[in-house]
Formats: C-alpha cells, sequence, structure tokens
C-alpha cells in the first residue's frame, strides 16, 4: 500500500556527555473529535496510560540476575500536564513473576476497555544462562488503576537470554507477537491474543533471515495492511553498534509471517548512532509516527553525522486507517 515518509527533528543536539536514549510518544484524542490530538512525547478512556518497568541498579550497574523486576505505569493528567506517581502492577505471587517486566514492549489496548500487555519474565537466580519468557497480560483499567487478570503462553528459547521485549497488535481477525532474541528475531500468532502458536524466526518471504538481531522490532498496523519495523545487518552499517540503524520498515505477509523484500524502506537514516530503542503511535486515522532518538554510544559516532537527534519519522497514509475507528 501508499505512504510517504516525512521526518520532524524534535530535539537537536549533543554536548558530549549526556543524552537521550529511549524516546517515546502518545496521543490524546482531542475532546470534541476535533482534527488535532495532544501528542505527548516522553524521554480505552481519555486518558494516555505508559507502561514499562522497574529496574534496580547498583552503582552505575544493572545487574543481569538476581534482581527483581516489576511492570509499571502512570497515567498523564491532560489539564495539568503531569504524569500521576507510577503504581506497580500487582501479579500472582509466583517464582516466574519474580523478575517480570514490560519495558520496550508494545501493547493492545482492546475496544471492550481490556488492555493486552506483552511481558518478559524468569524467576530469581544467580545462574546467568537462565533465559527469559515471554507472554501476554490481559488486564483490565479503569482509568486509573491496571489490574491483572490472566496471562498466556509463556514461550522461551534457549539462545542466549531467551525471549525479552514482546510486541503485540491485532490484524485482520488474528493477534501477532515479535519477539526479541540475542540471535536473531521471532514471529507468532494467536487467534485470542493469549494463547500463541510456536514462535518462528523471522524471514524475507525470499527465505533469507531477517538478519534483526538483539534489539526491537514493532508494529506498525493499519487496517489495510501489517508492517514491521526493524533494524538489521546487511545495509552497509558494520560501523554501528549492533546494526541498529538505519531504521527500516517492510510490509508483513500475514498469512506465512514473513517480510515482504520489495516493500523495505529506509524509516529513519544511519548517522552512526544507534536507532534500537523506538516506539509507534497512531496520531490519526491518515497519520502514525514513529519515534526515536540518536543514542550516543558508543564513543566517537558523531564522527557519522549523529549528534542525540529525537526524530518523529511521519508515516503519511494515502488512505485512512479504519482500525482506528473500530477500536473507539
Amino acid at each position: 500500500m501508499e505512504y510517504k515518509i516525512d521526518h520532524i527533528a524534535v530535539r537537536q543536539g549533543f554536548n558530549g556527555r549526556t543524552f537521550w536514549a529511549q524516546a517515546r510518544a502518545g496521543v490524546i484524542p482531542s475532546r470534541h473529535n476535533g482534527p488535532h490530538p495532544t501528542i505527548v512525547l516522553t524521554a480505552a478512556t481519555q486518558t494516555l496510560l505508559s507502561t514499562g518497568h522497574t529496574v534496580r541498579y547498583c552503582g552505575d550497574r544493572h545487574p543481569l540476575t538476581g534482581s527483581r523486576r516489576h511492570p509499571a505505569y502512570s497515567t498523564y493528567n491532560a489539564d495539568k500536564r503531569t504524569w500521576q506517581p507510577w503504581q506497580i502492577l500487582e501479579l500472582p505471587d509466583r517464582p516466574e513473576f519474580a523478575a517480570a517486566g514490560a519495558g520496550s514492549t508494545q501493547r493492545y489496548d482492546s475496544k471492550d476497555g481490556t488492555i493486552l500487555l506483552p511481558v518478559y519474565l524468569k524467576p530469581l537466580s544467580d545462574n546467568k544462562k537462565t533465559c527469559s519468557a515471554s507472554t501476554v497480560l490481559r488486564c483490565a483499567f479503569n482509568g486509573t488503576k491496571l489490574q491483572y487478570l490472566e496471562h498466556g503462553t509463556e514461550m522461551t528459547i534457549s539462545d542466549p537470554r531467551g525471549f525479552c521485549e514482546p510486541s503485540i497488535t491485532f490484524y485482520n481477525g488474528r493477534f501477532y507477537l515479535t519477539l526479541r532474541n540475542d540471535v536473531r528475531g521471532y514471529v507468532s500468532a494467536s487467534n485470542d491474543g493469549l494463547n500463541f502458536d510456536l514462535p518462528r524466526p523471522w524471514r524475507f518471504d525470499d527465505g533469507s533471515e531477517l538478519g534483526n538481531y538483539n534489539t526491537q522490532q514493532h508494529w506498525v498496523t493499519h487496517s489495510d495492511g501489517l508492517f514491521l519495523v526493524y533494524t538489521r545487518r546487511g545495509l552497509n552499517n558494520d560501523h554501528v553498534f549492533r546494526h541498529r540503524a538505519p531504521l527500516m520498515i517492510a510490509q508483513v505477509d500475514p498469512e506465512d509471517m514473513t517480510v515482504m523484500r520489495e516493500t523495505e524502506r529506509e524509516l529513519v537514516p544511519n548517522r552512526g548512532a544507534r536507532l534500537g530503542n523506538f516506539s509507534v503511535c497512531d496520531v490519526t486515522e491518515n497519520e502514525t509516527w514513529v519515534v526515536v532518538s540518536e543514542w550516543m554510544q558508543p564513543v566517537g559516532c558523531e564522527q557519522y553525522g549523529s549528534d542525540n537527534t529525537i526524530w518523529a519519522a511521519r508515516i503519511l497514509w494515502s488512505s485512512p486507517n479504519r482500525s482506528l475507528a473500530l477500536r473507539k
């Protein structure tokens, strides 16, 4: 399907010491059905719900084992333009939920008011080889409190660190889940959003591997097509940390769950800095944003032109995204 790509440099500048690494955006619809929603950019109610997780550090380091983690959330007060104090999502008292988080995941807000929140989890352990599993939580949200109801298939793999940072979407009657792994990205499908098929590696429609590894992938969903946003090898980008730039977009064949190679386009250019942490938000039926910041590591990436710019890549659709109206 047809679309144009436009770019907004939301913020620019690098002082050589500090930088933005996690740019996110959310949308609050116009209260009077006007054409201009409020866009909240951060480093089914009229409430903007932000989900993530708690992370504990020892000094400047995040221990990979033996550290508890919890899904966390906060709501945005549009009148006061402030975030409410963050809260922890209460989960069942079970070993696998000891270190459970929703950081860098993409959720699905259902029309009935429930939320499908992907998380990754593992029990507390001193064994660094313990692999994370990913699952989807079904939660209730009343505009203030997020409540766990149930969860689905717990998926893992023996490749390093297992599955993490899962993202979910709904397209043409099915749910799709994309999963990060250190070796390669994976994808799975479900009829109910909880019980998923065995994950398979992401591939192009010619059978070759996608080349994404050890970083996020997220969905862009239009009523006329399903798209994946990702990074990968093979794009003259060996100088970029984990090949995390440029940021690419391509249409997905929902039947065999492959990336259609001929539809691949550059979404955000490679300027040396990694672009692996990003978010997707539907602004209107005619426009979707992918928001990402140039993560200024390792030292020296600025020699290729990066300067910690926060990019809003605007996807301007040639036909309205009818799926948004169906979810209201």
